[in-house]
């Protein structure tokens, strides 16, 4: 079954905005895996605009092992302030998985993968160092990555297919190209050896065709549409029916997946 890893970083967001210490992140991480989820992921920023360096500490205590922990970031971003960097984190966490994001500070949220030529140089012994950390390693890629393979040249463990294009179809009804882009990648990373993760704006409503195409999806991280749900219907009930979404039993032909809906 593919993993629900659930993105705390909108309950740190809504922290943040008033400067204290509701909600709690770390009673946001136990309902969360008292509901079943498999993960939880984080992705503290050097701006710390939402996750901080001590939601990580908090949340490694809170999970104790229990579920995946997966921290996301930027690995070439330094230390700022009491932002220790990213490998830093990591070192001290030792969470189960590292997902590198090529984010900047002026992006709101991640919005494209690595270009795995242009920043091999680079990946490569920042791959190396996070491994000898313990952590298995991701990287962030296009559903239209021209070369996904060179991510298994790299040393990754996975790729994360940025699914946000699909996502945007998906919602207009036009979804077919997007979802072909990323069944395309999913097949060529896995006959690559590489797991495969996906996530950005999936919901309730797009995810089902998404795992239904990919059956070889390993991990799905979820976050900002997740929470805006739970504010409906909580936090519980909205995780439960994400699992049912990924644990459902039906099949599904490639070419219904592909079609836009009615």
């Amino acid at each position: 079954m593919t993993v629900l890893s659930v993105n705390l970083n909108k309950i740190a967001v809504l922290r943040n905005s008033r400067g204290d210490d509701e909600p709690d992140i770390r009673k946001a991480c136990e309902t969360v895996i008292a509901a079943g989820a498999g993960g939880i992921t984080v992705h503290p920023r050097p701006d710390q605009r939402h996750v901080r360096p001590g939601d990580v500490d908090a949340l490694v205590e809170q999970i104790g092992g229990r579920v995946e922990f997966n921290i996301e970031g930027n690995g070439f971003a330094g230390p700022r302030g009491s932002y220790p960097g990213l490998v830093a984190l990591v070192a001290k966490a030792r969470p189960a998985q590292c997902t590198l994001v090529p984010d900047s500070d002026a992006q709101i949220t991640s919005d494209h993968g690595f270009d795995l030529a242009a920043d091999a140089a680079r990946l490569r012994p920042l791959i190396a160092e996070l491994k000898a950390q313990g952590a298995r390693v991701s990287l962030f890629v296009d559903a239209d990555c021209p070369d996904v393979e060179r991510a298994a040249e790299l040393g990754a463990d996975r790729i994360e297919i940025y699914t946000g294009p699909y996502a945007k179809a998906f919602a207009r009804g036009d979804h077919g190209a997007a979802l072909a882009d990323c069944v395309r990648v999913a097949e060529r990373a896995h006959a690559a050896g590489l797991g495969v993760n996906a996530g950005h704006d999936l919901n309730q409503a797009n995810l089902g065709t998404l795992r239904q195409a990919i059956p070889q999806l390993a991990e799905v991280s979820i976050g900002h549409a997740l929470i805006g749900e739970a504010l409906y219907d909580g936090l519980s009930t909205t995780v439960a029916r994400y699992l049912a979404i990924l644990s459902g039993n039906g099949t599904l032909n490639i070419s219904d997946a592909l079609r836009p809906r009615p």
